[in-house]
């Protein structure tokens, strides 16, 4: 974990409700793929965790959504002002068990972290076909970014204005083979891929966080191995721990 101060250079809305912001700073804390930061938002007591979409040497991408006073002040704050972050926070994806045919699966605001994970899984030379799920067009984005990094790209939406109408599971269910998946999004999304799922897998968890970096133990969810701390032993656990 690293504390410190980031300049935003963008923050603009992408679709209904969700912004996008790119921040300049330090993003040596990051390792993996799936990790995330935790702002400090002016007039607020507890930082809000964010996962972060993507980041070079010098610039971190983040995409968010307003879901109640904090993200709505975050989606206010204007280019060239300073941000607190905590950053390199969580275990983030493994990449190293995907195999070369690996399923990536977002849900809405899910959707975020599992950019960087294609990234990285098509530059391994690996051939990433990616589900994106939404609830109508209007609350899509990254479909273009995506699709530049993936092998394929499926997208559904659950009223059909977009792509196929349904949820990610019935475009799952009529995948050929895939070595591995990996997921992020709403639980009830989650615990349908697992159950769905023809092989192992990673998902990513959210949960409502205090410190955000294990000291509060307010994220605390019981695993096959016990209670883990969604900030600091995840966001990321195996389908296999997760007790559902």
């Amino acid at each position: 974990m690293q504390q410190a101060l980031y300049t935003v250079a963008d923050n603009c809305r992408i679709a209904r409700d969700i912004y996008k912001m790119t921040l300049l700073g330090d993003t040596t804390a990051f390792s993996a793929p799936g990790q995330f930061v935790n702002i400090k938002v002016d007039g607020f007591y507890l930082r809000r965790p964010i996962s972060v979409c993507h980041y070079n040497s010098n610039t971190l991408t983040l995409i968010y959504k307003t879901v109640g006073k904090g993200t709505d002040a975050l989606s206010r704050v204007q280019r060239g002002a300073a941000l607190d972050l905590l950053t390199g926070l969580g275990n983030g994806f493994d990449l190293t068990v995907s195999g070369d045919r690996p399923l990536i699966i977002g849900g809405g605001v899910g959707v975020p972290p599992l950019y960087r994970l294609c990234r990285d899984l098509s530059n391994q030379g690996k051939k990433p076909t990616v589900i994106l799920g939404f609830n109508s067009e209007a609350d899509m984005f990254y479909i273009d970014e995506f699709a530049r990094v993936a092998y394929d790209v499926r997208v559904v939406t659950a009223d059909g204005s977009f792509g196929d109408e349904g949820l990610v599971t019935d475009v799952m269910a009529k995948l050929g083979d895939y070595t591995y998946f990996y997921a992020c999004g709403p639980i009830p999304m989650l615990k349908a891929v697992c159950r769905l799922a023809q092989t192992s897998g990673q998902v990513s968890l959210e949960e409502r966080m205090g410190c955000g970096f294990g000291a509060c133990m307010g994220c605390s969810i019981q695993t096959t191995d016990g209670a883990k701390r969604v900030c600091k032993d995840g966001p990321v656990f195996t389908k296999e721990a997760l007790e559902w």
